[in-house]
């Protein structure tokens, strides 16, 4: 058991919070938690230092109906959507990372919306473009994928900077500019990217700008043998990846619910030994001598605003230092450029967060 399955393991089940449904009574928005604390009913509301982590347990518990395992990658997903981040999902074939953004995507309630990455793919193509229309005899924007909830960038590895630079705007600010002119994305618009972290033909490795734009980088690693049985079976059951809907998975959680929960992270209070012992964290790579090129301040914040997610999400309205120590790895693996000399010698970027938090003073 990790450190990330046993989160909820003393908490109460979800359905031991007595809720309301909402006035128009769907089937799918009858799970939905009321989060308005100025509601008339009569039932229990649930505190607003509560809202992330029973929203946060709604959302993994849907995600579990379809992905079998992977409760790290799960919970981290969250975790990055939470704070308002963009996540790179890194993996063999087959691991699920495309069935896990579908997941999120639904239970959340985001449109979804897919780009397969592909060396011929054009920043057109992901943006959108002007179109002549001859009955009006004007130019017509006419959007891209990219104007989604949740966009699956597909083995972005594998079309040219020129066309993944077509995020970087979009990511930093959710905005897509095209021939001067500006158009907004949804204030939850988010990123779930993927990569094959051991096929290099055809592909062309991430600039640092492009990673730095990552708020995590989560590692789906093979699964354990009981739990490839459990996929097996499952599958055998009449599971099909394709028909969540058939498979149970329901939107449990609105776009407004969301940015509450986001502001709601916003709000996590951070003592001042934090504040430097995150700091410490960060700089302590810049100066590591395996590596050549360390995690710049973007680093910091975003290792902050995940800690603040994971914090919320176990019900706590401070951080603590296990909550940096669970998600450094994550969010520093892919800002660290090793030297070339530790490559050789079979260092990894984990390897360096995990020596730079154990040499760092912990505060009390």
């Amino acid at each position: 058991m990790t450190e990330f399955d046993n989160t909820f393991t003393n908490t109460a089940p979800i359905d031991a919070v007595e809720v309301q449904p909402l006035a128009t009574g769907t089937k799918a928005e009858s799970n939905f938690i009321p989060l308005n604390a100025n509601s008339p009913d009569p039932h229990p509301i649930i505190g607003e230092s509560d809202v992330v982590k029973i929203v946060a347990q709604r959302i993994i518990a849907e995600m579990q109906k379809a992905i079998v395992g992977q409760e790290q990658a799960v919970y981290l997903m969250v975790a990055g959507l939470f704070a308002g981040g963009h996540v790179l999902l890194e993996g063999v074939p087959g691991t699920a990372k495309t069935l896990a953004v579908r997941t999120l995507a639904l239970a959340t309630s985001s449109e979804f919306k897919r780009i397969q990455f592909t060396p011929d793919l054009m920043p057109s193509d992901i943006t959108g473009t002007l179109v002549y229309e001859q009955k009006s005899g004007d130019f017509v924007f006419k959007h891209g994928p990219i104007f989604a909830g949740m966009l699956l960038a597909d083995e972005i590895n594998r079309t040219p900077p020129k066309t993944q630079a077509a995020l970087l705007e979009a990511m930093q600010e959710r905005r897509v500019t095209v021939d001067g002119i500006s158009y907004p994305l949804s204030p939850t618009f988010t990123v779930c990217a993927t990569q094959n972290p051991v096929d290099f033909d055809g592909t062309y490795p991430l600039p640092e700008a492009q990673t730095d734009r990552f708020i995590m980088k989560i590692v789906i690693d093979y699964p354990p043998f009981e739990v490839e049985k459990s996929v097996l079976q499952k599958h055998h059951a009449g599971f099909n990846p394709n028909d969540l809907t058939h498979a149970g998975v329901e939107c449990v959680v609105t776009e407004s619910e969301v940015e509450r929960c986001q502001a709601q992270v916003g709000l996590i209070g951070v003592e001042n030994d934090i504040f430097e012992y995150i700091v410490r964290i960060v700089t302590s790579t810049r100066s590591h001598r395996q590596v050549a090129l360390g995690a710049g301040p973007r680093a910091s914040i975003a290792l902050l605003q995940v800690s603040k997610a994971v914090a919320a999400m176990r019900g706590r309205t401070f951080i603590i230092p296990d909550d940096i120590k669970d998600v450094a790895p994550s969010v520093l693996r892919h800002r660290i450029i090793l030297r070339p000399e530790a490559e050789i010698e079979g260092v990894t970027a984990d390897r360096v967060v995990a020596g730079v938090l154990e040499t760092t003073n912990v505060p009390r």
